[in-house]
């Protein structure tokens, strides 16, 4: 065969990726309707997608979401804000006493003051003495309660209704909000019909689960819940549609670069780290306000749950959004009545979810043999792990220690090869959508003891799933002075 052979003939087209019409949000928000719908039906638990969950749901989900957002802040601006939890747990105190005192409203103001001074403890000690962000912001969450229950011994012993773990009663009512014509909400004094309750009644497959969650949403919602949202819609235009927000951004990303084009990089770090606190602590006053007054250990991780939706949001407003969402049902559902029931048609809505989510990374990536021996041999290690805990499978303890250690051996073999075959996120979902299903094919009922560590446990998994499609700011979390080159 001659070179001019070999030159006339045309070259093979490029195998691509298969790809679904429109946007992705759209399908994914599809398939979680249709999962939620299918789960409800199978397990006969119309609590699962009601109007009272969607509720509770949004009301767990505006702390976690605000925390989340108040990292935004700070990690766009180049520092990594570990102490998100305590400047809830300051945000909680001051909004105790304030709220006491003067009101819910000077409740969101004193929450926004008593994280703040979270933020400007983290900036001076990560931007003016370049400590370590991590150990600074750790600082901060062990300062934090020692500070709150000296200001409670100080503020709230000796009053009526107030001691030294909690505060006196937030004075004064926030008011809600329901929408009308949609909700059964007031228009002009006049009440107004409910057609997303009617068809939420009615049971139809998918159609009264979307309208289960709008009419959640829409009903009922208190002020400073509409605050919060309201924060997102505000943080969207001034990150992305000023020049505030691009010198913000420009900090953590170039900041000598920045700093050559005259940005005041520190400077606008102290504004992130001021901004994430004030946020933060605006999350922890909403929790004041839930529970109508303060009380010690108020925030109970929601400030780690927030530095998760920043991580699996992938340090975007919407992306925090969404995020915070999605942890705060799991959190609401443990606030329900018979949760242990709810989470067992939650783990088969997630099973369901798990599975399309797999078999959508095969169809619209390449797919190699590789990739298949990794997924299916992780999930198959994750089978025997859960089979040797939940089945007897002999007389004997050797023989039950036998199938823990290779249930583990095989799992651990199968990540090694999703590594070499870059394929990590996809066996992780598999081995998810093999666990959920399990679970929910053994048990009868979730065991209480199990339900409070659900969001945890969502938390773990979907920031694991996420890993390797995340891209954080490129300086954030590295210290940096002027005239240093990064």
């Amino acid at each position: 065969m001659t070179t001019a052979t070999l030159r006339e003939r045309p070259l093979a087209p490029a195998r691509r990726p298969l790809a679904v019409p429109g946007p992705m949000w759209l399908w994914g928000s599809l398939a979680v309707v249709v999962a939620m719908a299918v789960a409800r039906i199978i397990t006969d638990n119309n609590d699962l997608t009601s109007p009272g969950t969607f509720g509770v749901a949004i009301r767990t989900a505006a702390p976690i979401a605000m925390a989340g957002l108040g990292g935004l802040y700070a990690e766009r601006s180049g520092t990594v804000n570990i102490g998100l939890e305590g400047m809830m747990i300051m945000g909680t105190v001051f909004a105790g006493w304030w709220g006491w005192e003067h009101g819910p409203w000077m409740a969101l103001l004193g929450g926004v003051v008593g994280g703040l001074f979270g933020g400007l403890l983290l900036g001076i000690a990560t931007t003016t003495f370049g400590v370590n962000h991590i150990v600074a912001g750790f600082a901060i969450n062990i300062l934090a309660p020692g500070v709150a229950r000296f200001m409670s011994n100080i503020l709230f012993v000796d009053q009526q209704g107030g001691s030294l773990t909690n505060s006196p009663g937030v004075s004064g009512d926030m008011g809600v909000f329901t929408m009308p014509f949609s909700s059964g909400g007031n228009f002009l004094s006049w009440g107004t019909a409910d057609p997303l309750g009617r068809i939420a009644d009615w049971k139809w497959f998918a159609v009264s689960d979307v309208a289960g969650f709008l009419k959640g949403v829409t009903t009922e919602i208190r002020m400073d819940v509409l605050v919060g949202i309201a924060l997102f819609a505000v943080s969207v235009f001034v990150l992305w549609h000023t020049r505030f927000g691009l010198r913000l951004r420009s900090a953590g990303e170039r900041p000598s670069a920045a700093d050559s084009l005259g940005v005041r990089v520190h400077l606008y770090r102290y504004i992130g780290t001021a901004i994430s606190g004030s946020i933060a602590g605006l999350g922890g006053a909403m929790l004041v306000l839930s529970a109508g007054r303060y009380s010690q250990g108020q925030t109970v991780g929601k400030g780690f749950l927030g530095l998760a939706t920043l991580v699996v949001g992938n340090w975007r407003p919407f992306g925090v959004a969404a995020g915070g969402a999605l942890f705060g049902f799991f959190d609401g559902i443990t606030q329900r009545l018979g949760p242990e029931r709810l989470v067992l048609a939650l783990l088969l809505a997630a099973a369901l979810l798990l599975i399309a989510a797999t078999l959508y990374a095969f169809v619209t990536k390449h797919v190699n043999a590789m990739k298949l021996v990794a997924v299916g041999v992780s999930a198959f290690g994750t089978f025997v792990v859960l089979r040797a805990f939940f089945y007897e499978l002999g007389d004997t303890v050797v023989v039950f220690l036998l199938w823990l250690i290779v249930g583990p051996a095989i799992t651990a073999y199968g990540m090694v090869i999703a590594m070499r075959s870059n394929a990590v996120s996809v066996a992780i979902m598999g081995m998810a959508a093999v666990a959920a299903l399990f679970i929910y094919l053994r048990l009868d009922e979730i065991p209480d003891e199990f339900v409070p560590m659900l969001p945890y446990i969502v938390t773990l998994v979907v920031v694991a799933s996420r890993g390797q499609a995340l891209r954080p700011p490129a300086q954030a979390g590295e210290p940096w002075f002027k005239g240093q080159q990064s």
